[in-house]
């Protein structure tokens, strides 16, 4: 499918969806929306992902299937400047694809515009409407689960998760990300976004995803939230208890040490995070931290790979920053003997 991503005024760190289809979706980005980038190509951004050029709006845009919207702010709201660019795509006939909470088939225009032109309105945040509370069995599932967990939100659990996946399929393992945020869902067209499930039922939906992932190696669940973040806390819970994990893996942004957003609440460190995580784990599942993934963009080389072995040293486990250094020192510290050989 060729896609364009809307992604005003964010792009590239800011538009956290964007580039994560960018970087691991099988769709063709033909074009992204950044009317302050206008005129410059995503290479000049993220040399390591699919290029395409920044354009002005959908009207700069020649030929697609699909326009996503790549931007997930806090609240998941709809900014009406966006309008003009849905407009447009539905007036040509593509579908548009969007995660936020505020659902575009709410909007009656909208769906009266995509209804005219046979186009379809995609919320991937709408959840099913059949959820049930946990049955507390996703770990019968054959498949070792691993879990990527964070210290905060946007500290690299969804990028971990399909890192972790690529390396595994590259040992011949079969690998299979299970998605929980509407970014996944986009890249892998399935998966149940659990931020906008009843929270009787978030645990249960996240079992469900587990469960129906089908008979791989190893499945890696994509985490979502943190587990003292003041506002997302209960999402993170659910993923945790729900998966049932085997396995976890800590994501943390280098250096930072406030909760993004809510700058007045501190960071646990990193080691103090994992024996959180570990001890909230350990009466369902039992999971521990065996290795940690580490964000260094903000660092040059040298400060990137002190802070890597800083990190490596706090936790005792493999630290690695997965797209500055790969997944491959990590990736047997979570799996089980019977599925790693090592290199």
């Amino acid at each position: 499918m060729r896609v364009a991503i809307l992604a005003h005024g964010k792009f590239p760190a800011d538009a956290k969806t964007a580039v994560g289809v960018l970087r691991y979706s099988d769709d063709e980005v033909v074009a992204v929306l950044d009317r302050t980038r206008a005129g410059e190509r995503v290479s000049d951004h993220l040399p390591e992902v699919q290029d395409a050029p920044i354009v002005e709006g959908m009207s700069a845009v020649d030929d697609c299937d699909a326009l996503l919207v790549g931007i997930a702010p806090i609240g998941g709201g709809f900014d009406d400047s966006w309008r003009p660019d849905v407009r447009t795509a539905i007036e040509r006939g593509c579908d548009v694809v969007a995660g936020l909470h505020e659902l575009l088939a709410d909007d009656e225009a909208f769906a009266r515009l995509a209804d005219e032109h046979d186009a379809a309105l995609r919320d991937v945040r709408e959840p099913p409407d059949d959820l049930t509370v946990a049955s507390g069995t996703a770990g019968d599932v054959d498949a070792h689960v691993v879990l990527t967990v964070g210290t905060d939100c946007s500290s690299g659990k969804m990028t971990g998760a399909f890192e972790l996946r690529n390396e595994a399929r590259r040992h011949g393992l079969d690998a299979r990300v299970v998605p929980t945020g509407q970014t996944g869902i986009m890249i892998a067209g399935w998966g149940i976004a659990i931020d906008r499930v009843v929270a009787d039922f978030a645990a249960g939906a996240t079992e469900r995803l587990v469960e129906r992932a089908g008979d791989h190696d190893v499945l890696f669940v994509e985490g979502q939230g943190a587990l003292a973040h003041p506002a997302y806390s209960g999402v993170t819970a659910s993923i945790l208890h729900g998966a049932q994990p085997d396995s976890l893996v800590l994501c943390h942004v280098a250096g930072q040490s406030q909760v993004g957003g809510y700058e007045s609440f501190h960071l646990p460190d990193p080691a103090a995070y994992a024996s959180l995580y570990e001890a909230v784990a350990d009466p369902v599942s039992g999971a521990a931290v065996d290795a940690g993934f580490l964000n260094t963009s903000s660092l040059g080389p040298a400060a990137a790979a002190t802070a890597v072995e800083s990190a490596q040293a706090e936790l005792g486990v493999p630290v690695t920053d997965p797209i500055r250094d790969g997944v491959g020192a990590t990736l047997g510290a979570v799996l089980p003997d019977s599925l790693w050989a090592g290199e």
